[in-house]
């Protein structure tokens, strides 16, 4: 029944029977909305039945907030206007979750910190109302990483055991809740993953919507920005449509379980046509070296097993490297992210008129040690200086780590990298800091690292060179972890991006679901 999106029962009602719950939550967006014109599903049984499902498997701590009566009362309408004939939107009924730092129009925005927590926009953020519009439902804005600013989403705003001073409530990952779902969309995450919402919204610095999706086995895209500003972007979601940390880096995002899902939302965002999936026979991907060193071992396997069904299925590999990223990189990532929040924090703040005004007061009510950390070189704009050298025309180092990608793309003649979206599978939670030390095992050598780094080492530079970046699920681990690939493009090739991921997910096939 759940092959592609085709749907198949008779029975009752026009000959359909109405899918159990369980055939239900198995729907993937797509297979949703097949359902729906089917005659096998309604918006009001499907809303129910996800709304309960988040309600059973609250602990995971992948939602702040859940629009019960907004989303049945929306649901009930689409099947209303379904039984009178309407002409409706093509995501019509869809349950979509939003992370809850994308300003929405009906819900609070509250960043995941308290002194937003009485926080609602009064319009919601270009993306979000392009969904709408095509009549998707939100069923709640979804739990992230405080104010977005890290990698695990273990946010001490909901929580904080009052001796130990741990956080209570951290996000947990649905193949393991003693391990990080990822972040900062690691709420949204959850949801798609423990199937209480089939897709998602989520934003993504410098990896937070494919970090999350590697760890809980789902699909996220990271669309073009360009250069930040409006020149290159895909989406038109602005600074001030979504809690800010860098207009040169930030992005609304879509995850789902299938690139086909999140292929048919950036279609509706964007109001362009739905891509098919690319034959890869004869297709040429790059393998950069730089990214494919320093991986777990256990996360290895499944990259390389992951590459030996490409190649089997016609992929031509180029293994060029992209020779000196990492640390061009480097010179450029905490300069920008770091620097532009000073004035991007304030301007979101006031435009949307919002209870906090300045940096200082939204970091006296911030419960999270490491996102007080970033912070704190925040207030104090450490990284001005660094920032003016990074961001000069031709010369800087983001000119330069954008020219290095624009020429590796030309001369290896390929349409993107593959590599591992992450070095290790999720690491446990650290419910004392939030985020602060993974250990893990390199060639049978035991290796250590900062959580934030290690975590982002492969889905930041893309972001500082503004190109689209896709990870696709490609397997589990013997341990039973997922474990995420990812593969960006040039700037501006989003469609030919999805395009391929398609066609790579009909190769690898899906993951099985965590067992919650």
């Amino acid at each position: 029944m759940m092959g592609g999106t085709g749907l198949s029962a008779c029975g009752g009602s026009g000959g359909v029977a109405a899918l159990t719950a369980d055939e239900q939550l198995a729907l993937t967006a797509t297979q949703a909305l097949a359902a729906y014109k089917a005659g096998s599903l309604t918006a009001t049984a499907y809303v129910t039945n996800l709304i309960n499902r988040a309600k059973s498997l609250s602990d995971l701590n992948g939602m702040i907030s859940i629009d019960e009566a907004g989303a049945l009362a929306a649901a009930k309408q689409v099947d209303a206007d379904r039984t009178a004939g309407k002409s409706l939107g093509v995501l019509a009924g869809l349950p979509i979750v939003v992370k809850d730092n994308i300003n929405t129009k009906g819900m609070k925005t509250t960043g995941g910190t308290s002194s937003l927590r009485n926080f609602q926009p009064k319009t919601n953020a270009p993306s979000v109302q392009k969904l709408i519009d095509a009549g998707a439902i939100v069923l709640g804005k979804s739990n992230l990483h405080e104010w977005a600013f890290g990698i695990t989403t273990t946010n001490f705003t909901l929580g904080i055991d009052p001796i130990t001073k741990e956080a209570t409530r951290p996000g947990k990952n649905p193949y393991d809740t003693s391990r990080i779902p990822g972040g900062s969309s690691g709420g949204t995450a959850i949801a798609v993953a423990a199937r209480f919402a089939p897709a998602g919204l989520g934003t993504d610095t410098g990896g937070s919507t494919r970090v999350p999706a590697s760890f809980c086995g789902i699909a996220g895209f990271r669309p073009s920005v360009g250069d930040g500003a409006g020149q290159g972007r895909r989406y038109l979601d602005t600074a001030t449509d979504a809690l800010p940390i860098s207009t040169t880096r930030d992005t609304v995002g879509p995850m789902g379980r299938t690139v086909a899902d999140i292929a048919l939302l950036d279609a509706v965002i964007t109001g362009s046509a739905v891509p098919t999936a690319k034959a890869l026979k004869g297709l040429k991907m790059g393998i950069p070296a730089a990214f494919w060193a320093d991986l777990e071992d256990s996360v290895k396997t499944v990259a390389e097993a992951a590459k030996k069904k490409l190649v089997d299925a016609g992929v031509v590999f180029v293994e060029a490297d992209l020779t000196g990223i990492m640390a061009l990189n480097d010179t450029v990532s905490f300069p920008i992210a770091l620097h532009e929040p000073v004035a991007a924090i304030p301007a979101y703040l006031s435009a949307n008129s919002a209870p906090v005004t300045t940096v200082a007061q939204v970091q006296a009510g911030l419960a999270s040690p490491d996102v007080q950390g970033a912070f704190g070189a925040i207030a104090g704009d450490v990284f001005a200086a660094a920032y003016d050298a990074a961001m000069v025309p031709t010369t800087g180092g983001r000119a330069q780590l954008q020219k290095l990608y624009k020429d590796y793309f030309a001369a290896a003649g390929v349409e993107c990298v593959l590599f591992p979206t992450t070095l290790l599978a999720a690491p446990k939670i650290d419910a004392a800091k939030g985020s602060s030390e993974v250990r893990y095992t390199v060639g049978g050598v035991a290796k250590t690292g900062d959580t934030f780094g290690t975590c982002i080492r492969n889905t930041d530079p893309c972001t500082n060179a503004g190109i689209p970046s896709l990870s696709i699920p490609a397997g589990l681990t013997a341990g039973g972890l997922p474990v995420g690939m990812e593969i960006d493009g040039p700037l501006g090739s989003d469609s030919n991006l999805l395009a391929i991921g398609m066609g790579i997910e009909a190769v690898w096939g899906s993951i099985k679901a965590p067992a919650i």
